[in-house]
């Protein structure tokens, strides 16, 4: 029963179902991840952005390009949270890199591929770009 629930999870961010049928390598990485993830893991909140974590942390806004646009975290760059598996390659080995979308939902959903991908450093922003606004410790001028 575990087993075909982190199908579907992996299944929900953009891995399908042919290549993890062939790839029992997939399945077992996201039950081990799974087995072992602190509900803590990979999450940041609005109000543990102080000026230094801003100042240190790498943005990515999971939003689409309108929506982008529209607002943004200052220094942010835009990555649709589906595009996160390939352009994996974009986002920084170290340091932190905080996915937000609007609430928080979808870029958790990137921000579980980043870490199985191997990209520990990947945060979610609980609350997102809203709670980020309405909660943040500090924003710049």
């Amino acid at each position: 029963m575990i087993r075909l629930s982190a199908i579907g999870i992996a299944t929900l961010i953009g891995l399908s179902g042919p290549v993890l049928a062939q790839d029992d390598a997939v399945a077992e990485a996201i039950i081990d991840y799974m087995d072992f993830a602190t509900y803590e893991s990979g999450v940041i909140l609005p109000q543990q952005i102080d000026q230094a974590v801003f100042e240190s942390a790498r943005f990515v806004d999971t939003r689409d390009a309108q929506q982008f646009e529209a607002g943004h975290i200052p220094g942010a760059v835009n990555i649709e949270w589906r595009e996160i598996p390939g352009r994996i390659d974009e986002l920084p080995e170290d340091g932190m890199v905080i996915l937000y979308c609007n609430t928080g939902s979808l870029s958790a959903q990137a921000t579980f591929a980043a870490r199985l991908m191997g990209h520990e450093n990947v945060l979610v922003l609980q609350d997102g770009f809203t709670g980020w606004q309405q909660e943040a410790a500090w924003k710049p001028e």
